[in-house]
C-alpha cells in the first residue's frame, strides 16, 4: 500500500472519526467503567487500519483506543502532535524511531511509548493481524515525514 493512499484515506476518514466521537459517552474519571470486547465499535481510520474508542474519543482529546493492523502492514514514517503509550494485544509489532534499522519485536503484552513529535513507523510484522491498545492525553493525528 502506498503511503500517499494511506494519508489520503486517513484525511477522508477523519470526519468519520469525529462522528464516532459524538456518539461516545463522555468519560467520567470519578466513576468506574467496563467496556466489553464485543461492545467495541470499530471504524475504519483508512483502508488498512481499524480503531475503536474505549474511553474518550480518538480525535477529541484524552482517549484510550483499540487498533487493528493487517499482517505485514507498515504505517510509514510519521509523527503525532501528542505523545502516546501503546500495548500489543495480538501479533508482533515494531516501532522503529528515526533511522533505527533493527527495532525490538514486540509480542503480546509489550509496551511502547512515543514522545510528541518523534518520527517513528509503527508496523505489524507478523503473519497474523496485529491488535493493540493505546492511550494519549490529546487527540490523535498523523503527520507523514516523507
Amino acid at each position: 500500500m502506498k503511503m500517499k493512499s494511506l494519508v489520503l484515506s486517513a484525511l477522508v476518514a477523519m470526519p468519520l472519526v469525529a462522528g464516532a466521537a459524538l456518539a461516545a459517552e463522555p468519560f467520567d474519571p470519578s466513576k468506574p467503567a467496563v467496556v466489553q470486547h464485543e461492545s467495541l465499535s470499530y471504524f475504519a481510520l483508512n483502508e488498512a487500519i481499524s480503531m475503536a474508542d474505549a474511553y474518550g474519543a480518538l480525535a477529541d482529546g484524552a482517549h484510550g483506543s483499540f487498533g487493528k493492523f493487517p499482517a505485514h502492514f507498515d504505517a510509514g514514517p510519521h509523527t503525532h502532535t501528542g505523545a502516546y503509550h501503546g500495548v500489543v494485544i495480538k501479533g508482533v509489532m515494531t516501532n522503529p524511531f528515526g533511522n533505527e534499522t533493527n527495532p525490538p519485536r514486540m509480542g503480546p503484552g509489550s509496551y511502547w511509548y512515543v514522545p510528541a513529535g518523534m518520527a517513528h513507523s509503527t508496523a505489524c510484522v507478523s503473519d497474523e493481524p496485529c491488535e493493540f491498545y493505546f492511550y494519549a492525553d490529546s487527540g490523535f493525528d498523523f503527520h507523514p515525514t516523507k
